[in-house]
């Protein structure tokens, strides 16, 4: 899935589910239909499987805010 087809499905306060692929000392990253956000302030293992919530979507830098569901 492309960013614009992840607009157009999803909205801020949406629950998804997505996998961690990375961490970094602010949050976890986690990708949900091929596209990466961060949950700030969440420590999780990589290839978790996890719900999460979208706090914040900001499309001209392509990037989306996350937060425990």
């Amino acid at each position: 899935m492309n960013w614009q087809d992840f607009l157009a499905r999803h909205r801020v306060g949406d629950v998804i589910e997505g996998v961690v692929t990375a961490q970094a000392p602010f949050g976890s990253f986690v990708e949900s239909e091929g596209i990466t956000g961060l949950a700030h302030q969440q420590s999780w293992p990589v290839g978790t499987r996890v719900s999460v919530k979208i706090l914040a979507i900001d499309p001209d830098k392509q990037r989306f805010s996350l937060a425990a569901a």
